[in-house]
């Protein structure tokens, strides 16, 4: 039997409740984390717009790969990178309501035997000649089809939740042992944005 999609929380309730599940650290006397290092993804532009019927999403991210993910590269393990956005309606008196979710997975790998690097998205392959190059593609993306228009409620607020990461689950099984403390594996990037209302 299949499992049931895992409901996502949004972006700002997630945040509430990792700000809350530090409450009891904190009255303990508990010395908190530091901060963290500087991430090796930013989000450089998230933009969502209404184009002919259609609500449309671009993006790009700029990453600068920790030497553990080259060298993995290098010797031929694939990596996988992310991105998802979901729709939402707010609500006052509820949950908001999930409208629409869209998911976009991006495959690396490097090629020994030409020296290239290629770069899947489903059907479609490309090689390129260096890794910024193969990184440029797997980093942005433009008229990125969110939902249909006829799918809003007219004169709600809806908001989009767009997440962007190195997929770990995807790595071969022996190199998930110990990636719990490799934070070196840990790229992503989290924002919300409102969708403009309609002119």
């Amino acid at each position: 039997m299949p499992r049931p999609p895992r409901r996502r929380t949004p972006l700002r309730r997630r945040r509430l409740l990792q700000a809350l599940a530090l409450l009891p650290w904190v009255g303990a006397g508990a010395v908190l984390p530091g901060p963290a290092r500087a991430q090796s993804a930013t989000l450089l532009s998230l933009n969502a717009s209404r184009a002919e019927g259609q609500v449309l999403l671009e993006f790009a991210v700029r990453l600068a790969l920790p030497r553990v993910v080259e060298d993995a590269l290098q010797r031929g393990v694939p990596v996988y990178f992310v991105a998802e956005a979901t729709l939402y309606r707010r609500r006052w008196y509820w949950r908001d309501e999930r409208v629409a979710r869209v998911r976009r997975s991006w495959r690396l790998a490097f090629q020994p035997l030409t020296s290239t690097w290629r770069v899947s998205l489903g059907a479609l392959s490309q090689a390129h000649a260096t890794l910024p190059e193969a990184l440029a593609a797997v980093t942005s993306s433009g008229g990125w089809r969110l939902a249909d228009v006829g799918q809003l409620e007219p004169g709600a607020t809806h908001y989009v939740d767009f997440e962007y990461e190195l997929d770990t689950r995807q790595l071969p099984s022996p190199m998930q042992i110990d990636l719990g403390v490799r934070s070196e594996w840990t790229l992503r990037v989290e924002r919300e944005i409102p969708l403009p209302p309609a002119p």
